[in-house]
């Protein structure tokens, strides 16, 4: 039996079901009674895909039918494109509801230590399908990569005034402390009022790189009655941590660092009451995002991540 050329592109899924359950079979009544259909029209389905395909898949007999030598590939491969349908199918849902993608995440100094790893770790084992890539910046550079498009989610450290089509979220708040060199005379001590540190050397965090932290520091000293004396400035917290560190001078830094065990650093707690000092992390985004940020942002805000050191 031989079949002309046809139009090779009719191969509907259906009808490639049709000829598998035959095949697995071997007989088109019991197969015809699987798929929950007369045996007549299965028939002429296998015909017609025959013909689409332009060679004679099955050799029917009294008994039953088998597959021909061009029948067994033609087989494996109608399964294996079935299975890739749905693959296909499966993965396009998976990324639309934000199981499966890339994410880029962009984060400013020292978070990439004390929240960044507990972050990493629960997607890993919550949204396996996610693929996270990390990029380090400045506070202002990361929020306006996140405007652009060219992050998908950042992670701040109390941001100056975010553009209009961003997203913020609370990921973490912490208080401030009192950061001094480790052999210094408040060192160790269960807390200090701000106004004792009146007389000492400060870095002071850059305006223009950390102006929520610039302005928090200014107006709790002067609260405190001083106007701290500055000998440096850094531009992000590595920087105000390794002046301290190199034991020049003292500042105020997020309490949670004290984490990091970095030497020559000891944090002690401040005793006032009336002034705000907590500085507060914030998760940003487009307004938007992907189904895959929303995802992790919705993971991300249900964990403990202060919690966890580094």
């Amino acid at each position: 039996m031989e079949f002309a050329p046809a139009d090779r592109t009719n191969l509907s899924r259906r009808m490639l079901e049709q000829f598998l359950a035959v095949a697995r079979e071997k007989h088109f009544g019991r197969a015809a009674e699987v798929l929950g259909m007369s045996q007549p029209p299965l028939s002429q389905s296998v015909q017609r895909l025959e013909r689409t395909v332009g060679v004679r898949l099955l050799d029917r007999g009294s008994g039953g039918v088998r597959l021909t030598a061009a029948g067994t590939v033609f087989a494996a491969d109608a399964r294996r494109l079935l299975d890739l349908q749905t693959a296909v199918v499966e993965r396009a849902r998976r990324v639309a509801s934000g199981l499966e993608g890339d994410v880029r995440v962009g984060y400013v100094s020292l978070l990439s230590h004390l929240y960044l790893p507990t972050m990493l770790r629960t997607a890993a084992e919550r949204l396996p399908g996610l693929r996270i890539q990390l990029q380090h910046g400045s506070s202002q550079g990361v929020a306006e990569r996140v405007r652009s498009g060219s992050l998908d989610l950042g992670f701040l450290r109390d941001p100056a005034r975010l553009a209009d089509d961003l997203v913020s979220r609370v990921i973490a708040t912490e208080r401030l402390a009192a950061a001094v060199p480790y052999d210094h005379r408040l060192a160790g001590g269960d807390g200090v009022a701000l106004a004792r540190l009146r007389e000492e050397d400060f870095v002071l965090p850059d305006p223009d790189a950390l102006p929520v932290l610039a302005e928090q520091l200014r107006l709790a000293c002067q609260q405190a009655g001083f106007t701290p004396r500055a000998v440096a400035v850094a531009d992000d917290l590595s920087g105000l941590f390794s002046y301290v560190a190199a034991g020049l001078c003292v500042s105020l830094l997020p309490e949670d660092l004290r984490r990091l065990t970095v030497p020559g650093v000891s944090f002690v707690p401040l005793r006032e009451p009336a002034v705000r000092l907590d500085t507060t992390v914030y998760a940003v985004h487009r307004s938007d995002a992907d189904p895959a940020v929303l995802r992790l942002l919705d993971m991300i805000t249900g964990l403990p991540l202060a919690a966890e050191g580094a």
